[in-house]
């Protein structure tokens, strides 16, 4: 079993996906080890994104981001970041295969419904960022 990271972003939150998409994840076989509804701060979603710091779309990420609340969630399976990269489609829901959450829920490639981490060391990274260890069961 491994572990991924994922996020509700604030447009899926708005549009009221957040119960669509925590079914989806138990459909597709993940447990979900811990749960938070929250508002980012700007400074927090800086440092949850500084990966992206050089990259020109850093500034709008991270006040996007910090717009609303989010849904951030640790959650397990066999290949969980695979997984659920493949459940959440392409970045741009133009390009997301039907059926994916993006295709389904996004509103563009920057309000693209959720958020995946993309390797097993990113979605440890991301886990900690958001989560204690007696936060995850």
């Amino acid at each position: 079993m491994s572990k991924t990271f994922i996020m509700i972003k604030p447009d899926g939150v708005k549009n009221k996906h957040v119960g669509n998409i925590l079914a989806r994840i138990e459909k597709e076989g993940f447990k979900i080890l811990g749960l938070k509804y929250l508002k980012l701060s700007l400074e927090d979603a800086k440092q949850f994104y500084k990966v992206h710091s050089a990259r020109p779309f850093y500034s709008d990420l991270c006040n996007y981001m910090s717009s609303g609340p989010i849904v951030a969630a640790a959650l397990e399976r066999d290949n969980a970041v695979l997984h659920w990269r493949e459940v959440i489609g392409a970045t741009d829901p133009k390009e997301a295969a039907a059926g994916t959450i993006r295709a389904l829920y996004a509103e563009s490639k920057e309000a693209n419904a959720v958020h995946g981490s993309d390797s097993d060391e990113n979605a440890a990274l991301e886990v900690s960022f958001f989560f204690k260890g007696n936060e995850l069961f």
